[in-house]
């Protein structure tokens, strides 16, 4: 019986909900594919914030082989969808957050509350219609 995966830390949740693709030319692709919360933050690291992966493996409290699969796996996600015109949509996966995430349902934006603040309301548009982005 295989171990159990520890959850990949994540710094914070990706920006976007999901891409889909413009113009496709055979019509109409059926089908999407999912990133991962812990392959985006890969992807992140490695080709945004351009990081090793000996560094960005620490960030993400994982060995540095386990980085590189996170990493190969969403490069290959990514490959497929842009080859096949696919929808890419961002899902939860096998990640832990590092701070409680919050997400304001009426501007959509995504946010922390430092714990010993009571105020429980959107920075930016000050609505207190918010929910917890689960971790």
């Amino acid at each position: 019986m295989p171990r159990r995966r520890r959850a990949r830390k994540v710094v914070e949740p990706p920006s976007f909900k999901g891409y889909r693709p413009y113009g496709t030319i055979n019509g109409r692709r059926e089908g999407r594919v999912e990133l991962h919360y812990e392959e985006y933050e890969a992807i992140k690291l490695a080709d945004y914030d351009l990081m090793n992966h000996q560094e960005a493996s620490g960030i993400m409290d994982v060995s540095r082989a386990t980085f590189a699969r996170v990493y190969e796996t969403a490069r290959r996600k990514i490959a497929k969808a842009l080859v096949e015109g696919k929808e890419i949509v961002s899902v939860y996966g096998n990640a832990h957050l590092e701070n409680d995430w919050f997400e304001c349902t009426d501007c959509k934006s995504k946010f922390t509350i430092p714990s010993e603040l009571l105020d429980k309301s959107c920075p930016l548009c000050k609505s207190t219609s918010i929910k917890n982005i689960l971790h």
